[in-house]
């Protein structure tokens, strides 16, 4: 234990510091709050709706950004060739379609795999789930209306003290 006043070390059982003489005040155990249970038992209940919703949440983007992908592969294979009127790039015609649609695929993976592990996470109560799950909420905050909806609702969920002490004692 130390001085919440100059930092110095105390023994247990000092009631006074004996560096700047501030009274020690011993912090009352969360389990001896009245309502404490209660308000954890709630707690768990809106982590495992929120680990739910960031499941769902992977799955539609990952429906959706594949029929995305999967259009502009047939829109940008038919028509970037009349685009080019023939010009011969050194890499052939197809060279920048096949270049951003690859770099979009892994985009939407990494994405779905990490909304995966922010739900597997939150799941499961692990300590790594907090900050994954926070990292998926903030990369997630632009993505209008449903990433913004999650993410706000993870950042209020996850974030501050009490939150981080609730989830710490799941």
């Amino acid at each position: 234990m130390y001085c919440s006043g100059c930092g110095v070390g105390l023994a247990p059982g000092q009631t006074f510091c004996p560096q700047c003489g501030r009274p020690v005040v011993m912090v009352a155990a969360p389990a001896g709050i009245p309502g404490y249970e209660l308000q954890l038992h709630n707690y768990s209940g809106q982590i495992r709706a929120l680990s739910i919703v960031w499941f769902i949440y992977a799955a539609l983007g990952l429906a959706l950004g594949t029929m995305g992908l999967a259009f502009a592969n047939a829109a940008l294979s038919h028509h970037w060739n009349w685009w080019m009127h023939g010009n011969d790039w050194p890499l052939g015609h197809n060279w920048f379609p096949l270049v951003w649609l690859k770099f979009a695929w892994v985009i939407l993976l990494f994405r779905t795999a990490l909304c995966v592990a922010a739900g597997w996470g939150l799941q499961e109560r692990a300590p790594w789930g907090r900050v994954v799950a926070i990292i998926a909420a903030i990369l997630n905050l632009l993505h209008f209306p449903f990433g913004t909806a999650i993410a706000i609702w993870t950042m209020v969920m996850l974030l501050g003290y009490r939150n981080s002490r609730l989830y710490d004692q799941l």
